[in-house]
């Protein structure tokens, strides 16, 4: 998630000198970038060393404004289309079997928000899209067809939001008249369900917005199999930096670094020992790092950012397990239980 400043002022990437500290870039090294977005670690990384970068972006319009920077850095950057879950497939079809790190920063770009007709923002009038990349139901679709209790599962576990199913029974009351296509409607609606006490610091509406937007664009499964293709892709030695700006997100980071680094053990000390699998990945640090004070002086958004990482060791890829990693059922978007 990269943020922006006022007027013309660039994107800058949140956390950005701890990320180059993960990494450090090597000369003769190539790195992936699975969250291309505005290009601030991508540009970092490519200053900093002799390297290559694979970036990829599901977001066509930040592939299309990173050729810019792919001719500034010409025959060091190759953009790509695409998830950064399928980083495994679309990394090793440019020919590429491994690579010496990876860099994610999972969730929504401030320039997505910041445009009004993509539909993410509360705050901004704008169509109930929420797509990343354009393709599938958007959050219109969701919105005016999911039932009251595919919705209220939907923002209670996405959004994490108490008053979850008053906020669907609203929609639905409300879509009885008239369907919900504008970002306003639907985030006045909210906000006369949860109401805002002056002591709140966020709209009410956050959450539920949130919940739309992740289960819209499938951001944790997405996140999962992005973690999984590092392990695939990360040589022997290679380092993966993951920030993340929300608890759903580090949540999954923090239990998969937990399982591959060797620290989960035995989930019942009563249970028959079992083999224990070689780590395939070596912890950095057992805590998140966090923003510095003068960052989130300078930079609101990097108030909730939280900086994993860790070095790929020799031992083979693990099967990925989503129960492992926490998942909870919500409805998916061909309409049946995820």
């Amino acid at each position: 998630m990269s943020v922006t400043g006022q007027g013309n002022v660039p994107h800058v990437p949140v956390m950005l000198a701890d990320v180059l500290d993960v990494l450090k870039p090597r000369d003769g090294g190539i790195y992936v970038d699975g969250t291309f977005g505005a290009g601030g670690y991508t540009r970092a990384i490519l200053g900093a060393a002799d390297c290559a970068v694979l970036a990829i972006d599901r977001d066509p319009s930040a592939i299309l404004r990173g050729r810019a920077l792919a001719t500034e850095f010409a025959g060091r950057l190759t953009l790509i289309e695409g998830c950064f879950g399928d980083m495994e497939r679309l990394v090793r079809a440019l020919g590429h079997d491994s690579v010496d790190g990876v860099v994610l920063d999972v969730g929504v770009s401030s320039m997505q928000i910041d445009q009004a007709e993509r539909g993410f923002s509360f705050q901004k009038d704008g169509p109930l899209d929420m797509r990343m990349g354009g393709e599938g139901p958007s959050a219109a679709d969701v919105v005016n067809s999911y039932d009251e209790s595919d919705l209220a599962r939907i923002i209670a576990v996405y959004g994490e939001e108490k008053r979850a199913r008053a906020v669907a029974r609203a929609i639905v009351k409300a879509r009885e008249e008239a369907e919900l296509h504008r970002t306003l409607e639907l985030a006045e609606l909210v906000a006369k369900v949860i109401g805002r006490k002056p002591q709140d610091k966020i709209h009410p509406a956050t959450r539920t917005f949130q919940a739309l937007r992740i289960f819209v664009n499938d951001e944790l499964g997405e996140l999962a199999r992005g973690l999984s293709g590092a392990e695939a892709l990360l040589a022997e030695g290679g380092r993966l930096a993951v920030v993340t700006f929300h608890s759903l997100e580090d949540r999954i980071v923090k239990r998969f670094l937990t399982e591959r680094t060797g620290r989960g053990g035995r989930p019942n000390r009563y249970m028959p020992a079992v083999e224990e699998e070689v780590p395939s990945f070596e912890e950095i640090a057992h805590k998140a790092r966090k923003a510095s004070d003068e960052e989130v002086e300078t930079n609101a958004r990097a108030r909730s950012a939280k900086l994993r990482a860790a070095i790929r060791t020799a031992a083979p890829q693990r099967p990925l397990d989503l129960d492992a990693l926490g998942f909870r059922v919500a409805p998916s978007l061909a309409g049946g239980a995820a």
